[in-house]
């Protein structure tokens, strides 16, 4: 581990307090950890389903650039806490796993271990994103390398690799999902013939439990409560598998075959009920868990979402509909039959929601902020923020909103609150 602070450029800081800095000791959709309303700890955000409780820029105005860094190159996210963004991306044959200054961009700790980029149809480099838990952090190469490192200094506290310490196999386009706490486990689709799901002991990496022999996915674990119970969802490269997290026991599945086993959206749950959607023209379908098994409800075509998932506001659902590329078009569908309720073309990227608002940034590197809302598509903000591809999902951490590209560029944006 070195520290090096990568190429930044800083403008004017004036921080101001989040919406909700309150503490929570209460899980949001069953999420076991302690956070700040205002953290984003996990890929898909502090609840595991791209949402929330804070806000960004008011409708009309156009947040300040903080800063802007080079990382190396990669999809994967970025998870923030306090003064703090962590990241990865790969520059000379080097995975670099970085803990940033959110309110400078400056680098804080670096942990960097040889890897080669694998670029194969797509950028390559790293797409999982780091994990924030108390004072650890925890990240995934696409090739499985697994380490536990200090959130504060970087030093490493624990390593091991899917492949090599759990028969592992790797997906033809890498390991892509984050890892997933839940209370003293560590869950990792790993996708061994025997072991496909493993649970890890995230103080020490020993293992607790292995189950299954799906292929893997490309997706992050999610955690749960439905019916009452905690369940471990898991979208494999041929099924949705839900487990019972304290031994692995399967609770049921239900198949779903895309092409190419790319199955990447990760699961959206709310309530009792589970959205999946991928590409390739599979579309997508809504179960509702009942009596312990789930029960379809409807199953169309209209959001076919290839690498980025879903949300769900107000008994609508908002997705990118198609193959990751620009042309993709942004849908609103009723989260009661699955209609179309509108539909903007020519958009592509990844979304967020901000308490009641959709942040996209496009593929093509462009932010929206709009109102989630059946009424249509009706953006108040339009912002050239990057250039080149870009299928990573912002982040938002109280005031500040991350984005970043295929490529590496990282710029923090931060809200004009009035």
């Amino acid at each position: 581990m070195k520290t090096v602070p990568p190429s930044s450029r800083s403008g004017k800081l004036r921080p101001f307090p989040s919406l909700l800095r309150l503490l929570t000791g209460i899980s949001l959709l069953g999420i076991s950890l302690w956070a700040h309303a205002s953290d984003w700890p996990h890929y898909r955000g502090p609840a595991m389903n791209g949402t929330t409780p804070d806000a960004f820029t008011p409708a009309g105005q156009e947040p300040r650039e903080l800063w802007r860094v080079s990382l190396g190159t990669g999809s994967s996210g970025v998870s923030g806490t306090g003064n703090r963004a962590y990241s990865m991306g790969n520059r000379d044959g080097e995975d670099i796993v970085y803990c940033l200054d959110a309110r400078s961009g400056n680098s804080l700790w670096e942990h960097r271990y040889p890897l080669p980029l694998d670029r194969r149809m797509f950028e390559g480099g790293p797409a999982a994103t780091p994990t924030l838990d108390s004072n650890r952090v925890y990240t995934l190469s696409h090739q499985g390398d697994l380490f536990c490192l200090d959130a504060v200094s970087g030093k490493k506290i624990w390593y091991r690799h899917l492949q090599q310490d759990f028969g592992g196999r790797r997906p033809e386009w890498g390991f892509s999902g984050s890892p997933t706490v839940e209370g003293k486990l560590l869950l990792l689709d790993a996708g061994g013939k025997d072991g496909s799901t493993v649970a890890l002991d995230k103080a020490t990496g020993e293992l607790v439990w292995k189950t299954g022999a799906d292929e893997a996915g490309y997706a992050s674990p999610v955690v749960a409560t439905l019916e009452g119970k905690r369940t471990v969802l898991v979208f494999k490269a041929k099924a949705l598998v839900a487990l019972q997290p304290e031994s692995g026991t399967e609770l049921w599945r239900a198949a779903w075959k895309t092409s190419y086993d790319v199955n990447s959206a990760t699961p959206l749950v709310f309530g009792n009920r589970i959205l999946v959607s991928s590409g390739y023209g599979a579309g997508c379908a809504l179960f509702e868990v009942r009596n312990g098994a789930p029960v379809e409800l409807w199953r169309n075509r209209h959001l076919r979402s290839h690498v980025n998932t879903p949300v769900h506001f107000g008994g609508h659902i908002f997705g990118l509909d198609g193959q990751a590329e620009p042309r993709a078009p942004l849908v609103c569908l009723n989260a009661e039959d699955g209609s179309v309720v509108w539909s903007e073309k020519g958009l592509g990227g990844s979304l967020i929601l901000a308490r009641d608002r959709l942040l996209l940034c496009s593929e093509r590197g462009e932010l929206l902020s709009l109102q989630a809302s059946p009424a249509g598509f009706k953006p108040d903000l339009r912002l050239q923020v990057l250039q080149g591809r870009s299928w990573v999902q912002p982040s938002l951490c109280g005031t500040r909103l991350f984005l970043k590209n295929n490529q590496g560029e990282l710029v923090c944006l931060e809200s004009v609150q009035p």
